[in-house]
């Protein structure tokens, strides 16, 4: 199956599944979630592949075990290809629409030590500044998880303070619900975001190992 985009249908399920996220719901769309998100996101993966690598098509089912929201489904559809731990490409489908980004995910103990130390060298930390620089001057959005204060061990005043804050470091780019992703024309801007994102998801790669 070739991939000619993400129907129309698969975001008003994922509006309708907002409102209304029961089993009761999913039971009575559930071919409406195989046939218009879970078949084109196949496909997707299929036509990425030879590129980037096997993706990752995740469950939609949310794990409430630990949760105080106990709604039992994902109000979105994503993907990942990964090229380490918690490191790679990311594609996502929600009612706000599609959504393309990469990097890293997660990190602790010696995978978050080995960024800092990057950030903080003076040649691997002004490489990722200035590919973070390029990234958001052609429209995409740092993001992840970070610290509001200080790391242990570094000053205040470094330059490259911000990012050292990070325990996970992600760019992306919102393409929203436009008539475009819902054509084949989708699998190309998600391509092409990848392809942008290479040298961020190659540098995480090379230094957000333990």
């Amino acid at each position: 199956m070739s991939f000619t985009g993400f129907p129309v249908a698969a975001l008003d399920f994922y509006d309708d599944l907002e409102v209304d996220n029961t089993k009761s719901f999913w039971e009575a769309h559930k071919q409406v979630y195989a046939e218009s998100v879970k078949a084109p996101f196949e496909a997707l993966a299929k036509a990425l592949e030879p590129e980037f690598g096997a993706m990752k098509i995740f469950r939609p089912y949310r794990d409430v075990r630990f949760s105080k929201d106990k709604t039992p489904y994902k109000t979105h559809q994503g993907g990942f290809v990964g090229v380490g731990p918690a490191t790679g490409w990311y594609v996502q489908l929600s009612p706000r629409g599609l959504m393309a980004g990469g990097g890293f995910y997660e990190a602790s103990g010696g995978r978050l030590a080995a960024f800092r130390e990057a950030v903080a060298h003076d040649t691997y930390g002004a490489e990722l500044a200035a590919l973070l620089e390029e990234l958001t001057a052609s429209g995409m959005t740092v993001g992840g998880d970070r610290l509001k204060t200080t790391p242990r061990g570094y000053d205040a005043d470094h330059p490259r303070i911000e990012l050292l804050r990070h325990r996970s470091l992600v760019v992306s780019r919102d393409h929203g619900f436009g008539a475009e992703i819902n054509g084949p024309g989708a699998l190309d801007l998600v391509r092409e975001d990848w392809r942008a994102l290479r040298p961020l998801v190659e540098w995480a790669q090379r230094h957000c190992q333990d």
